[in-house]
């Protein structure tokens, strides 16, 4: 009686570790690593694809109206300058981090969401790949 009582915890264990395996995480990884916005009526359209993006926004990054929108606009005039002069610097900069030129018009008002996914994300870009900016980029 003993020895049935250990093998069956025995097989109840085994079976509870063996229920997680059919999980299929690829699709549902990359939708969740994917931050997409777009407004018709100014012609815009963010995708930012980086793993871990969307985990940082939800845990690390101050929350949404934290930042003024001024200050976001700001910051991301001076950060996406020198963002795009390292895309145009391919053999002083590592082009795999740096791939293509955003383009931002400080001119346009974007609102405050795409300010703040884009200053969020030079946050995220600095601290996850060790990149310093001339301009701060702090939580």
């Amino acid at each position: 009686m003993k020895n049935f009582i250990y093998i069956l915890i025995l097989g109840l264990f085994v079976y509870s570790c063996g229920s997680t395996k059919d999980r299929n995480l690829g699709d549902s990884q990359i939708n969740e690593d994917t931050v997409r916005i777009a407004n018709d009526s100014l012609e815009y359209e963010i995708i930012i694809i980086e793993p871990g993006f969307n985990l940082f926004i939800n845990s690390i990054a101050r929350p949404e109206g934290y930042y003024s929108q001024q200050y976001l606009e700001n910051k991301n005039r001076f950060l996406v300058s020198e963002y795009n002069q390292r895309v145009s610097q391919p053999q002083n900069y590592n082009p795999d981090l740096y791939l293509q030129e955003i383009n931002y018009n400080p001119s346009i008002d974007y609102g405050y969401e795409v300010n703040y996914l884009l200053y969020n994300y030079f946050v995220f870009f600095s601290r996850h790949y060790n990149q310093k900016f001339s301009v701060p980029t702090r939580i």
